[in-house]
């Protein structure tokens, strides 16, 4: 992680970037990944068209605490709750029947939209900087391998994307994915 010192200033201009619509890049638990505000349906498109994503996939909404997606978690009940808490913060990401919170693009073409506490603690501070969660898609074009460095991110989207500098959180693998009704693993 970058030095403290120069972390105030590096997150207030991603956060402005955020709220300008832009996509930025920062280290996740495993990869590099691309985020933007998950509320702005422009911004959402720039980032599927510099990924070259099928938006029919859908992206994940990552937090640094579980109240900040209690937007997206209206609805559920008190044991669909405690098994989202009971793995969060962590490496998991759940699918969660969408409440009619999410932006199309966010979901893609499912019912649902992929959550996750992240206990990396770049990423909890930039979402608790910009008061609430980001979007977080493997930073990398599609059929290319996810940047595990940010030199990796610039040669992928050059001056497109604005890069948060850090280290990534020591996982080899991007996160779990598990269906929160079926409890099945999508990608383990």
């Amino acid at each position: 992680m970058p030095d403290r010192s120069m972390l105030g200033p590096v997150l207030n201009s991603a956060i402005a970037r955020l709220r300008e619509g832009g996509v930025i890049a920062y280290p996740t638990e495993a990869v590099w990944g691309l985020g933007c505000d998950p509320d702005n349906a422009a911004a959402l498109q720039t980032l599927i068209d510099l990924k070259q994503r099928d938006p029919a996939k859908g992206l994940i909404l990552i937090a640094g605490d579980i109240h900040q997606l209690d937007p997206w978690l209206k609805g559920l009940d008190a044991v669909d709750r405690q098994r989202l808490a009971a793995s969060w913060p962590g490496h998991v990401t759940w699918l969660v029947p969408d409440n009619g919170r999410s932006q199309p693009l966010l979901r893609g073409e499912h019912a649902s939209v992929a959550l996750r506490v992240s206990d990396h603690p770049l990423v909890a501070e930039l979402c608790a900087a910009f008061g609430g969660p980001v979007v977080s898609t493997s930073a990398n074009h599609a059929q290319q391998p996810p940047a595990l460095d940010s030199a990796t991110v610039h040669a992928y989207f050059g001056s497109a994307v604005q890069v948060v500098e850090g280290a990534l959180g020591g996982y080899a693998r991007p996160s779990t994915i598990r269906d929160l009704r079926s409890g099945e693993i999508l990608r383990s």
